[in-house]
């Protein structure tokens, strides 16, 4: 680019330097990196203008680097429509010119506003190509300088666009049923995967900085309230958002405001307010946008944009213990959850009642009305958590039935589909937050609706689904862990990679057999791929350029990695040899083929394949070849003890999932030992010794154990601070690498076209 051209380019909502490699929208940095950025400074350079593949191919995929230069260029710009929230079918930024190149087609000013280009025609993207791989390095990240903060003011402002992730069905289809699966590999049972109906689309509601949670649709569809948690003063509270506007209200400027109800007219909005000594308020709020009002906060004066008069109701004795409302269809009662049960608050007569009881040790929580109000569905949890129960109470009797038992954490209050039918819920079923559907009846098994989403809000009209979103950057730790003789010993924990992904996918760390390197996965490039580093965390290399790369194994000689990968008809196993670039698919079938690790001698590589409508563990020869059978009875994620002679593998993808064995030969499958719960299908391994894995404790905080095949032993050997996705070991057993949470986001999500 010209030295001459500002480095600062102003496009719709965003700015970017061109410079320093950063990208604000409405002021608030997102994530950009690597080739995805840079593609976007050079068209921004030529804005209206056609760059052609092949000058992208010189500028960034310098001929003496190992690439596979389509499938590379292709993720990238995926990845740059991602963050620009724009769509290869009807163009707002990136115009691909097919098999030519592409198009900047936004007018785009310098830093002083002078247009230097006007928008041209849109045409589709035609093409994907198939997968491949590269190796190559990526300079780390310069210190850059931080944005200006914006002012409560601005926060409060309006946004001019608004993303739309995923337009048609394909997209919709296979970037979150499959991509999304991938990433976090939570896999479960093809029989309650849900075929989406055509034209479903997802997009984000909200884009603060700030967390944005427990979305309520309006009854037509047309407004969410949300809640806001904001560190800035007078910020946090109630939200308004239309759904196909811009407009913003904020109703109320307390933090410890929560999970807003509609009522039926739209007008008004109940919502629930916590003291500090846990006594739970219910308030009503009109709906309506209000004037600017200034508020005390903390001896500040502030000026914030709030809804009308707030008023606090009597619930008469009946003391709400949750926070989470439901208002009847004939907009006359509220139901809430009490100490002993579902309570419903009459309007209309000014009293309070108990619809539910409780057993003993046990909660009911989560209230919501039928569309005829004559039936409320809730959960039932019990003492221990688990298993949570979706329930059903006729409002008129009291009577209770049970609709659904689930093996997990209910997250958020069940809804009703439209139909009625059916009640659409949050579960961490599959070790993380995922959307499901359950038939009223209990009958059928649940379906799952996508890989991501609490505290779901159906619609009364309009074919709506709105969801909290929770995601947060992944760093990988490590600890020296303790002797099994001194295991009370507190040992040394550190970040060993910083940042590994601003997404809630990957790691995946994974120590190489000699202790030399460490093999991850990190979207830092701009897409999901598999890294290699020194074993340190420093001089990390990209090793695969797929666009959506996880779970790496090292192979016994520490010179390979097998992983997996998803395309258009699947998930597949590829092995890549370090320093030679190109990846060989092992298995080009199309089912769902997942997890690989290899054999001691390094002969066969296992995996977890779907090719008997449900998942077992399968092998195939190293060099490619036929697959076969290992496990009858269902199994996932395999890996071979230390001596060769057994398979240990997960019995499900599921949370908390059983290990179980079977010889290498052949034989009789059982269960390793009923104590032996990792948390995750990825967050166990073997070592010289025995079986690693990380759970929760029960008593404290979350430990890292090691069970003794041999002495049917467990020992424990270091505690860490969060129960991690993904886990690693050293083969001696004396150290272990693992995932933990770093800077977490929250916003609300619209699935459209929900049926």
């Amino acid at each position: 680019m010209s030295g001459a051209r500002p480095s600062r380019m102003k496009f719709g909502p965003f700015e970017a330097d061109v410079h320093t490699h950063e990208i604000w929208k409405h002021g608030i940095k997102i994530k950009l990196v690597g080739q995805p950025f840079e593609i976007l400074a050079i068209l921004l350079s030529k804005p209206g203008e056609l760059v052609t593949r092949e000058e992208l191919r010189e500028r960034l995929w310098p001929g003496d680097t190992f690439v596979d230069f389509d499938h590379g260029l292709n993720a990238a710009v995926n990845k740059l429509r991602e963050a620009l929230s724009d769509s290869a079918e009807t163009p707002k930024y990136v115009e691909t010119l097919p098999r030519r190149g592409y198009r900047f087609v936004s007018p785009v000013d310098h830093a002083t506003g002078q247009s230097i280009a006007t928008a041209t025609s849109s045409a589709p993207n035609n093409a994907m190509p198939q997968l491949t791989g590269q190796e190559s390095r990526v300079p780390q990240p310069d210190a850059r300088p931080k944005p200006a903060q914006p002012s409560v003011a601005e926060i409060q402002q309006p946004s001019r666009s608004w993303p739309i992730f995923l337009g048609i069905a394909i997209v919709f289809a296979i970037g979150l049923l499959i991509s999304a699966r991938l990433f976090w590999h939570a896999v479960r049972p093809l029989s309650v995967r849900n075929v989406d109906a055509p034209g479903q689309r997802i997009r984000q509601l909200t884009d603060f900085a700030d967390e944005t949670s427990d979305p309520a649709l309006s009854p037509d569809g047309n407004f969410v309230a949300f809640r806001r948690q904001s560190a800035k003063p007078g910020s946090s509270g109630i939200y308004v958002k239309g759904i196909n506007t811009e407009e913003v209200t904020q109703l109320t400027s307390v933090g410890a405001d929560c999970c807003p109800a509609w009522a039926p007219d739209g007008k008004t909005i109940a919502f629930t307010r916590s003291a500090d000594n846990n006594d739970f308020g219910i308030y009503l709020v009109p709906a309506s946008k209000g004037k600017e009002t200034a508020v005390d906060f903390n001896g500040q004066n502030l000026t914030v944009l709030v809804g009308g008069k707030e008023h606090r109701l009597d619930t008469h004795g009946i003391a709400p213990k949750r926070g989470e409302l439901s208002w009847a269809p004939d907009g006359k009662s509220i139901a809430f959850s009490s100490a002993k049960g579902i309570a419903l608050l009459s309007l209309e007569s000014d009293s309070a009642r108990q619809i539910t009881v409780a057993p003993p040790l046990a909660e009911d929580w989560g209230p919501a009305f039928s569309a005829d109000g004559e039936k409320i569905l809730f959960v039932r949890s019990p003492d221990s958590g688990i298993p949570e129960e979706l329930m059903m109470a006729q409002c008129l009797t009291g009577e209770v039935t049970r609709v659904s038992s689930q093996h997990a954490r209910i997250l958020g209050a069940p809804q009703w589909s439209m139909d009625g039918k059916s009640v659409i819920f949050s579960s961490d079923f599959g070790s993380h937050p995922g959307l499901w559907r359950a038939g009223i009846d209990g009958a059928a098994v649940a379906t799952q609706i996508n890989d991501s989403g609490w505290r779901p809000s159906v619609a009364h009209a309009g074919y709506r689904l709105a969801y909290q979103r929770i995601t947060h950057s992944l760093n990988i730790w490590e600890l020296d862990l303790a002797d099994p003789s001194h295991s009370s010993e507190r040992k040394e924990q550190h970040i060993l990679v910083p940042s590994t992904s601003e997404t809630d996918q990957g790691p995946a760390p994974q120590i190489s057999p000699d202790g030399k390197r460490l093999a991850f996965m990190s979207d830092r490039s701009g897409t999901m791929e598999i890294w290699v580093s020194d074993r340190d965390g420093t001089n990390p290399v990209q090793l695969t350029a797929v666009g959506s790369a996880g779970t790496p194994r090292w192979s016994p000689d520490s010179q390979s990695i097998a992983f997996d990968a998803s395309d258009r008809t699947g998930t597949k196993i590829y092995k890549i040899k370090l320093g030679t670039g190109a990846p060989q698919l092992l298995t080009g079938d199309e089912f769902e083929n997942r997890c690989p690790s290899w054999s001691r001698d390094g002969k066969w590589i296992y995996f977890a394949s779907s090719r008997t409508n449900r998942y077992e563990v399968w092998k195939i020869p190293a060099d490619g070849g036929t697959a076969v059978q290992v496990t009858k009875q269902g199994g996932h994620a395999a890996l071979e003890s230390a001596d060769g002679r057994t398979i240990y593998y997960a019995k499900t993808g599921y949370a908390n999932p059983e290990i179980w064995q079977v010889p290498v030969e052949g034989g009789v499958e059982r269960l390793v030992s009923p104590q032996v719960r990792p948390f995750t299908w990825a967050s166990w391994g073997v070592v010289d010794h025995g079986i690693i894995f990380a759970g929760p404790s029960g008593t404290s905080g979350p430990w890292i154990s090691i069970y003794d095949p041999s002495r049917h032993t467990i020992t424990r050997v270091g505690e860490i601070g969060t129960v991690p996705f993904w886990l690693g070991a050293s083969h001696d057993g004396k150290v272990a690498v693992f995932d933990q949470p770093g800077l977490q986001q929250s916003q609300i999500m619209l699935m459209e076209n929900f049926r």
